[in-house]
Protein backbone atom coordinates (compact mmCIF):
# COMPACT_ATOMS: atom_id res chain seq x y z
CA UNK A 1 0.00 0.00 0.00
CA UNK A 2 1.45 3.25 -0.91
CA UNK A 3 2.22 6.03 1.01
CA UNK A 4 -0.37 8.21 0.04
CA UNK A 5 -3.08 5.82 0.32
CA UNK A 6 -2.21 5.02 3.87
CA UNK A 7 -2.04 9.30 4.41
CA UNK A 8 -5.45 9.52 2.93
CA UNK A 9 -6.79 6.88 5.49
CA UNK A 10 -5.29 8.10 7.87
CA UNK A 11 -6.93 11.85 7.07
CA UNK A 12 -10.37 10.20 6.80
CA UNK A 13 -10.46 8.49 10.31
CA UNK A 14 -8.88 11.90 11.59
CA UNK A 15 -11.89 13.37 10.02
CA UNK A 16 -14.24 11.18 11.53
CA UNK A 17 -13.28 11.23 14.90
CA UNK A 18 -13.51 15.01 14.97
CA UNK A 19 -17.10 14.87 13.23
CA UNK A 20 -18.35 12.26 15.62
CA UNK A 21 -16.81 14.21 18.74
CA UNK A 22 -18.00 17.28 17.68
CA UNK A 23 -21.29 15.43 17.72
CA UNK A 24 -21.11 14.25 21.10
CA UNK A 25 -20.15 17.47 22.17
CA UNK A 26 -23.49 18.86 20.98
CA UNK A 27 -25.46 16.76 23.57
CA UNK A 28 -23.06 19.04 26.75
CA UNK A 29 -21.94 15.37 27.84
CA UNK A 30 -20.98 17.36 31.33
CA UNK A 31 -24.76 18.06 31.79
CA UNK A 32 -25.98 14.48 30.96
CA UNK A 33 -23.34 12.98 33.88
CA UNK A 34 -25.13 15.51 36.43
CA UNK A 35 -28.66 14.37 34.68
CA UNK A 36 -27.85 10.75 35.14
CA UNK A 37 -26.72 11.54 39.07
CA UNK A 38 -30.51 12.18 39.48
CA UNK A 39 -31.95 9.75 37.89
CA UNK A 40 -30.49 6.66 38.51
CA UNK A 41 -30.47 6.81 42.37
CA UNK A 42 -34.28 7.74 42.26
CA UNK A 43 -34.83 4.58 40.79
CA UNK A 44 -33.42 2.69 43.77
CA UNK A 45 -35.40 4.58 45.82
CA UNK A 46 -38.48 3.94 44.16
CA UNK A 47 -37.53 -0.06 44.38
CA UNK A 48 -37.15 -0.06 48.05
CA UNK A 49 -33.99 -1.68 46.97
CA UNK A 50 -31.91 -2.76 43.92
CA UNK A 51 -34.01 -1.78 40.72
CA UNK A 52 -34.07 -4.23 37.60
CA UNK A 53 -30.73 -3.43 36.00
CA UNK A 54 -31.91 -3.89 32.64
CA UNK A 55 -34.41 -1.10 33.23
CA UNK A 56 -31.87 1.16 34.81
CA UNK A 57 -29.75 0.76 31.70
CA UNK A 58 -32.78 1.47 29.56
CA UNK A 59 -33.61 4.77 31.39
CA UNK A 60 -30.35 5.73 31.11
CA UNK A 61 -29.94 5.40 27.65
CA UNK A 62 -33.36 6.99 26.80
CA UNK A 63 -32.45 9.85 28.88
CA UNK A 64 -28.82 10.35 27.77
CA UNK A 65 -30.80 10.65 24.17
CA UNK A 66 -33.78 12.97 25.57
CA UNK A 67 -30.98 15.29 27.56
CA UNK A 68 -28.83 15.51 24.53
CA UNK A 69 -31.77 16.41 22.33
CA UNK A 70 -32.18 19.92 24.47
CA UNK A 71 -28.62 20.39 24.66
CA UNK A 72 -28.46 20.20 20.75
CA UNK A 73 -31.79 22.12 20.12
CA UNK A 74 -29.97 25.07 23.09
CA UNK A 75 -27.14 25.33 20.73
CA UNK A 76 -28.44 25.75 17.54
CA UNK A 77 -31.18 28.69 18.88
CA UNK A 78 -28.26 30.30 20.82
CA UNK A 79 -25.61 29.80 18.29
CA UNK A 80 -25.73 33.66 18.21
CA UNK A 81 -24.76 34.49 21.38
CA UNK A 82 -22.56 31.22 21.57
CA UNK A 83 -20.11 33.23 19.13
CA UNK A 84 -19.71 36.25 21.35
CA UNK A 85 -18.77 34.18 24.78
CA UNK A 86 -15.51 32.86 25.36
CA UNK A 87 -17.09 30.20 27.47
CA UNK A 88 -19.09 29.17 24.22
CA UNK A 89 -16.73 30.41 21.29
CA UNK A 90 -15.80 26.90 20.66
CA UNK A 91 -19.00 24.77 20.31
CA UNK A 92 -19.29 23.12 16.73
CA UNK A 93 -21.93 24.72 15.63
CA UNK A 94 -20.23 27.79 16.00
CA UNK A 95 -16.71 26.61 14.87
CA UNK A 96 -17.94 25.61 11.78
CA UNK A 97 -17.36 21.62 12.19
CA UNK A 98 -20.98 21.14 12.29
CA UNK A 99 -24.04 23.10 10.27
CA UNK A 100 -26.96 24.23 11.65
CA UNK A 101 -28.92 22.43 9.83
CA UNK A 102 -26.87 19.18 10.71
CA UNK A 103 -27.27 19.71 14.17
CA UNK A 104 -31.35 20.65 14.25
CA UNK A 105 -31.53 17.43 12.02
CA UNK A 106 -29.47 15.57 15.21
CA UNK A 107 -31.67 17.50 17.68
CA UNK A 108 -34.78 16.31 15.85
CA UNK A 109 -33.67 12.56 15.67
CA UNK A 110 -32.49 12.14 19.59
CA UNK A 111 -35.83 13.67 20.28
CA UNK A 112 -37.99 11.39 18.58
CA UNK A 113 -35.57 8.09 19.39
CA UNK A 114 -35.66 8.56 22.69
CA UNK A 115 -39.23 8.84 23.21
CA UNK A 116 -39.91 5.92 20.88
CA UNK A 117 -37.06 4.25 23.08
CA UNK A 118 -38.88 5.24 26.51
CA UNK A 119 -42.38 4.15 24.89
CA UNK A 120 -40.45 0.33 23.71
CA UNK A 121 -39.00 -0.16 26.95
CA UNK A 122 -40.99 1.74 29.99
CA UNK A 123 -43.83 3.13 29.44
CA UNK A 124 -46.50 6.02 28.04
CA UNK A 125 -45.85 7.85 31.29
CA UNK A 126 -41.86 8.09 31.32
CA UNK A 127 -41.90 8.71 27.71
CA UNK A 128 -44.27 11.57 27.85
CA UNK A 129 -42.06 13.66 30.84
CA UNK A 130 -38.88 12.88 29.06
CA UNK A 131 -40.84 14.21 25.68
CA UNK A 132 -42.26 17.34 28.08
CA UNK A 133 -38.57 18.00 29.48
CA UNK A 134 -37.08 18.09 26.21
CA UNK A 135 -39.75 20.53 25.05
CA UNK A 136 -39.78 22.81 28.37
CA UNK A 137 -36.06 23.21 28.11
CA UNK A 138 -35.84 24.39 24.61
CA UNK A 139 -39.23 26.55 24.33
CA UNK A 140 -39.94 27.84 27.61
CA UNK A 141 -36.15 28.31 28.61
CA UNK A 142 -33.96 28.66 25.79
CA UNK A 143 -36.44 30.29 23.28
CA UNK A 144 -38.46 32.26 25.92
CA UNK A 145 -37.10 33.07 29.51
CA UNK A 146 -33.24 33.36 29.16
CA UNK A 147 -32.93 36.40 26.90
CA UNK A 148 -35.99 38.01 28.56
CA UNK A 149 -35.76 38.05 32.07
CA UNK A 150 -32.69 37.85 34.94
CA UNK A 151 -35.39 34.95 36.44
CA UNK A 152 -34.36 32.35 33.19
CA UNK A 153 -32.31 29.92 35.54
CA UNK A 154 -35.25 29.90 38.05
CA UNK A 155 -38.03 28.90 35.92
CA UNK A 156 -35.88 27.50 33.29
CA UNK A 157 -34.19 24.86 35.66
CA UNK A 158 -37.68 22.94 35.49
CA UNK A 159 -36.36 21.22 32.98
CA UNK A 160 -33.66 19.98 34.74
CA UNK A 161 -35.72 18.52 37.16
CA UNK A 162 -37.54 15.99 34.99
CA UNK A 163 -35.00 13.63 35.27
CA UNK A 164 -35.90 12.67 38.73
CA UNK A 165 -40.03 11.97 37.29
CA UNK A 166 -38.73 9.89 34.58
CA UNK A 167 -36.39 7.79 37.03
CA UNK A 168 -39.23 7.33 39.44
CA UNK A 169 -42.05 6.77 36.41
CA UNK A 170 -39.84 4.12 34.71
CA UNK A 171 -40.37 1.76 38.00
CA UNK A 172 -43.52 2.53 39.57
CA UNK A 173 -45.62 3.86 36.17
CA UNK A 174 -46.54 6.71 38.90
CA UNK A 175 -45.68 9.62 40.44
CA UNK A 176 -45.88 9.79 44.59
CA UNK A 177 -44.76 12.64 46.68
CA UNK A 178 -41.32 11.90 47.45
CA UNK A 179 -39.87 12.12 43.62
CA UNK A 180 -41.86 15.42 43.72
CA UNK A 181 -39.58 16.53 46.88
CA UNK A 182 -36.60 15.56 44.96
CA UNK A 183 -37.83 17.43 41.48
CA UNK A 184 -38.02 20.41 44.17
CA UNK A 185 -34.81 19.82 45.87
CA UNK A 186 -33.34 20.28 42.45
CA UNK A 187 -34.92 23.03 41.51
CA UNK A 188 -34.15 25.45 44.49
CA UNK A 189 -30.33 23.53 43.96
CA UNK A 190 -30.30 25.29 39.95
CA UNK A 191 -29.73 29.02 40.93
CA UNK A 192 -26.90 28.55 43.42
CA UNK A 193 -25.18 25.78 41.36
CA UNK A 194 -25.55 28.18 37.82
CA UNK A 195 -25.51 32.06 39.58
CA UNK A 196 -21.61 31.39 40.85
CA UNK A 197 -21.01 30.35 37.45
CA UNK A 198 -22.71 33.74 36.08
CA UNK A 199 -20.69 35.85 37.82
CA UNK A 200 -17.13 34.21 36.98
CA UNK A 201 -18.64 34.80 32.93
CA UNK A 202 -20.79 38.25 33.73
CA UNK A 203 -19.07 39.98 31.02
CA UNK A 204 -19.92 37.70 27.98
CA UNK A 205 -23.48 37.65 29.03
CA UNK A 206 -23.27 41.52 29.35
CA UNK A 207 -21.97 41.37 26.01
CA UNK A 208 -24.38 39.41 24.44
CA UNK A 209 -27.46 41.24 26.32
CA UNK A 210 -28.82 37.90 28.16
CA UNK A 211 -30.33 39.13 31.54
CA UNK A 212 -28.30 36.46 33.72
CA UNK A 213 -28.22 37.49 37.65
CA UNK A 214 -25.00 37.88 37.37
CA UNK A 215 -24.59 40.49 34.75
CA UNK A 216 -27.42 42.32 35.69
CA UNK A 217 -26.47 42.48 39.75
CA UNK A 218 -23.52 43.20 42.11
CA UNK A 219 -21.67 40.14 43.39
CA UNK A 220 -23.53 40.69 47.13
CA UNK A 221 -27.13 40.84 45.69
CA UNK A 222 -26.17 37.79 43.25
CA UNK A 223 -24.55 36.25 46.44
CA UNK A 224 -26.68 36.84 49.18
CA UNK A 225 -29.66 35.11 46.56
CA UNK A 226 -27.33 32.11 46.92
CA UNK A 227 -27.65 32.02 50.07
CA UNK A 228 -31.36 32.16 50.37
CA UNK A 229 -31.49 29.36 48.18
CA UNK A 230 -29.10 27.02 49.52
CA UNK A 231 -30.88 27.25 52.44
CA UNK A 232 -34.29 26.42 50.78
CA UNK A 233 -32.25 23.48 48.90
CA UNK A 234 -31.49 22.03 52.24
CA UNK A 235 -34.48 22.58 54.48
CA UNK A 236 -36.29 20.61 51.17
CA UNK A 237 -33.80 17.64 51.23
CA UNK A 238 -34.72 17.69 54.69
CA UNK A 239 -38.71 16.57 53.78
CA UNK A 240 -37.77 13.62 52.73
CA UNK A 241 -36.82 11.51 56.06
CA UNK A 242 -40.56 11.70 57.09
CA UNK A 243 -42.00 11.54 53.27
CA UNK A 244 -40.07 8.89 52.30
CA UNK A 245 -39.14 6.84 55.47
CA UNK A 246 -35.51 7.62 54.48
CA UNK A 247 -32.72 6.06 57.50
CA UNK A 248 -29.72 7.50 59.18
CA UNK A 249 -27.27 7.36 55.85
CA UNK A 250 -29.47 9.87 53.87
CA UNK A 251 -29.94 12.23 57.01
CA UNK A 252 -26.83 12.66 58.07
CA UNK A 253 -25.78 12.83 54.04
CA UNK A 254 -28.14 15.78 54.23
CA UNK A 255 -27.67 17.09 57.30
CA UNK A 256 -23.20 17.37 56.72
CA UNK A 257 -23.20 18.09 52.66
CA UNK A 258 -26.24 20.51 52.94
CA UNK A 259 -24.69 22.40 56.03
CA UNK A 260 -21.28 22.39 54.02
CA UNK A 261 -23.04 24.06 51.10
CA UNK A 262 -25.07 26.37 52.64
CA UNK A 263 -21.13 27.56 54.69
CA UNK A 264 -19.61 27.87 50.80
CA UNK A 265 -22.43 29.89 49.90
CA UNK A 266 -21.86 32.70 53.14
CA UNK A 267 -18.46 32.34 52.91
CA UNK A 268 -18.37 33.52 48.93
CA UNK A 269 -21.39 36.21 49.99
CA UNK A 270 -18.88 37.39 52.64
CA UNK A 271 -16.21 37.74 50.32
CA UNK A 272 -18.48 40.03 48.02
CA UNK A 273 -19.23 42.01 50.48
CA UNK A 274 -16.41 42.48 52.91
CA UNK A 275 -13.09 41.02 51.13
CA UNK A 276 -11.04 43.15 48.95
CA UNK A 277 -7.76 41.84 46.74
CA UNK A 278 -5.05 39.22 47.16
CA UNK A 279 -6.46 35.67 47.90
CA UNK A 280 -9.59 36.86 49.26
CA UNK A 281 -11.68 37.99 46.24
CA UNK A 282 -14.65 36.17 45.65
CA UNK A 283 -14.50 32.99 44.29
CA UNK A 284 -17.57 31.72 42.62
CA UNK A 285 -16.38 28.66 40.83
CA UNK A 286 -15.74 27.21 44.39
CA UNK A 287 -19.55 27.34 45.58
CA UNK A 288 -20.32 26.04 41.18
CA UNK A 289 -18.09 23.03 41.85
CA UNK A 290 -19.55 22.50 45.74
CA UNK A 291 -23.16 22.92 44.54
CA UNK A 292 -22.13 19.64 41.75
CA UNK A 293 -20.49 17.34 44.47
CA UNK A 294 -23.19 18.29 47.11
CA UNK A 295 -25.85 17.12 44.74
CA UNK A 296 -24.24 14.31 43.87
CA UNK A 297 -23.31 13.22 47.34
CA UNK A 298 -27.15 13.72 48.54
CA UNK A 299 -27.98 11.78 45.71
CA UNK A 300 -25.68 8.82 46.03
CA UNK A 301 -27.34 8.20 49.75
CA UNK A 302 -30.97 8.54 48.21
CA UNK A 303 -29.55 5.31 46.30
CA UNK A 304 -28.18 3.83 49.62
CA UNK A 305 -30.64 4.48 51.98
CA UNK A 306 -32.86 2.00 50.64
CA UNK A 307 -30.30 -0.81 50.77
CA UNK A 308 -29.16 -1.12 54.12
CA UNK A 309 -31.75 -2.17 57.29
CA UNK A 310 -30.95 0.98 58.69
Amino acid sequence: MSTTVVDTERTSRQRLGRKIRAYVALTKPRVLELLLVSTVPVMFLAAQGMPDLWLVLATVIGGSLSAGSAATFNMYIDRDIDAHMARTENRPIVTGEISPRNALVFAWALAIISTGWFLLTTNLLTAFLSAFAIFFYVVIYTMILKRRTEQNIVWGGIAGCFPVLIGWAAVTNGLDWAPFILFALVFLWTPPHYWPLSIKYATDYENTDVPMLGATRSGSQVGLQIILYAWATVACSLLLIPVAGMGLVYSVSALVFGGWFIYESHRLYRRTVLEQGGDERPRPMRVFHASITYLTLVFVAVAVDPLLPF
